[in-house]
């Protein structure tokens, strides 16, 4: 066979010759701007030809600070189809963690949003590789500190729109770098190869995982910054798929109607945003009629957030998981033919767990005693590996805790069934180990979050003098259920569920639960405050 490259000059070679009409929908401070992907490639080429001559050499790095919208789109495929590698960086982190992200990577020219300059400004001093800025604006260029300082529309102006793409790049070359969203210490790199970002597109395009195809409308609420808004916008761009971006600030009712005015057809978010959209549509009327997925990851999605998108307003929900070091698609919730005879519960079932492996990945999961039996009861760390699985971490001596014998251990302790149906039990630093027993905070969190009163829920461990940790359960109530919503209704909610030692020691009521720059629970944070509660009562 033909030793042919995967390089990412493909997917967008292929999106101008084959859909020069298909839409870009973007969101920016300014409002919707549409572009066709004739137009948008001849950007993107601009852009490339902009960047080499500010210097931009093979294997430099080139960080993004910005929403999702077109000019990230451009830099998406314009950065590493020059030879050079994209780096998005979390705009949610700290400033301490930006700084170390920025100098760990060694960043030459940074791509910022209008928003983002003053907190650049800030740290400019602190980030000696970086030499130039590109502000990305629809407007005038913000007055700033920053030097030297580069009006995006205007490189693209003196930019080449017939610019030639490298096409001798090595297909296990770095193409893009994104750093873990550090619940401990600092943010550990991630890089990703031509050959691993296309192979993971091909796979979000079977009709077994996500199936997006040409006649999609796809809507990434995930950020461009987090794993590549989980590979959607290059799946896209290879396959022609029209593209609904939403920048900045969006809200649960700008996201309902983008994607009702649009025709959105697949969407991919965190729970957090899925709650709030729910909460929207329980408020407000829209036609969402065109969605045939909504793709949920980053952490379980709650049965009763499922059953309501299904069955209260004809959305099919759809579980995945992954990892920043998985690209990150590595398991989907599938259903399989026969199980169409299902009872609508038993389906439910199937789709509150994360689902089966996709095709193209190995993987196994480890128990005290090896590999666990498929009964979904014993529970071990899932284990995996794959061509877009990451081998290592960039310049990092955590490499060696995380992959080891070429497997890439994810820390996500799992049960699986007979059919190969994963779920996830909790990560392990968050199992609650009461009197020698496991107790799955996830499992107590899901089934709080189906109280038609609770809005969000978070488990944490405290230390306990006999049983050396006990759960307790940290809820949000929805409006509806302030005020009128008791502790001692909350623990009748959970008793017939779980054995009695499972049940949480105290429920405590929050304003809010703190949480992670990508929309996760912060139980670090969740058990100092918690711990510091319960000296109180």
């Amino acid at each position: 066979m033909m030793q042919t490259p995967l390089l990412l000059t493909q997917m967008i070679e292929r999106a101008e010759k084959y859909f020069p009409k298909k839409e870009i929908v973007s969101r920016t401070e300014s409002g919707i701007n549409r572009f066709t992907y004739k137009q948008w490639g001849e950007r993107t080429r601009r852009l490339a030809s902009s960047l080499s001559k500010l210097g931009v050499e093979e294997g430099d790095k080139v960080g993004t600070l910005a929403w999702n919208h077109h000019r990230h789109l451009e830099a998406y495929f314009a950065i590493p189809c020059s030879g050079a590698v994209l780096h998005t960086i979390n705009i949610r982190l700290s400033p301490q963690h930006i700084v170390y992200i920025i100098n760990h990577a060694k960043d030459q020219v940074l791509l910022i949003d209008p928003d983002i300059v003053p907190l650049i400004e800030k740290v400019k001093d602190q980030i000696p590789t970086v030499k130039a800025f590109i502000v990305m604006t629809d407007g005038e260029l913000p007055e700033t500190t920053l030097e030297p300082v580069y009006h995006y529309e205007s490189l693209l102006e003196e930019g080449d729109p017939s610019f030639q793409f490298r096409n001798d790049i090595d297909e296990n070359a770095p193409a893009g770098m994104c750093y873990t969203s550090a619940t401990t210490g600092n943010p550990k790199g991630v890089i990703y190869s031509h050959r691993g970002i296309v192979l993971h597109a091909m796979a979000l395009g079977l009709a077994d995982t996500t199936g997006v195809s040409e006649r999609d409308v796809a809507l990434p609420v995930v950020p461009m910054f987090h794993v590549n808004a989980w590979g959607l916008p290059f799946a896209a761009v290879w396959f022609g798929s029209k593209q609904v971006l939403p920048g900045p600030y969006f809200t649960p009712g700008l996201l309902a109607g983008l994607m009702q005015d649009e025709k959105v057809t697949i969407s991919a978010g965190v729970p957090t945003i899925w709650l709030g959209l729910l909460n929207e549509l329980e408020q407000n009327e829209y036609d969402l009629s065109s969605l045939r997925s909504v793709l949920c990851g980053g952490s379980a999605a709650p049965k009763g957030m499922i059953r309501s998108f299904e069955e209260k307003f004809g959305i099919p929900f759809m579980h995945a998981y992954g990892m920043t070091e998985t690209s990150p698609l590595a398991v989907i919730a599938a259903s399989k033919s026969y199980h169409d005879d299902l009872s609508a519960e038993e389906k439910l079932d199937l789709k509150a767990k994360q689902g089966i492996l996709v095709p193209g990945l190995d993987m196994k999961i480890v128990g005290k005693d090896g590999e666990v039996a498929w009964d979904g009861i014993e529970m071990g760390e899932l284990a995996l590996r794959g061509p877009w699985i990451a081998s290592e971490y960039y310049e990092d001596e955590r490499t060696e805790d995380a992959f080891r014998d070429g497997w890439l251990y994810t820390g996500d302790v799992v049960t699986i069934d007979e059919e190969g149906y994963i779920k996830i039990v909790d990560r392990t630093k968050d199992l609650i180990k009461s009197g020698g027993e496991w107790i799955s905070s996830v499992d107590i969190e899901n089934a709080l979050m189906a109280h038609e009163h609770i809005f969000e829920a978070a488990v944490v461990a405290v230390p306990h003098e006999e049983w050396q940790e006990r759960p307790i359960a940290c809820v949000v109530l929805k409006e509806s259920g302030k005020g009128s919503v008791t502790k001692e209704e909350i623990m009748d909610f959970l008793k017939p569920q779980f054995a009695k030692w499972w049940l949480p020691d105290e429920i405590l009521f929050l304003d809010e639960i703190p949480k992670t720059s990508v929309g996760k629970f912060l139980k670090r944070a969740l058990r100092d405050q918690v711990q510091d509660q319960m000296k109180q009562i």
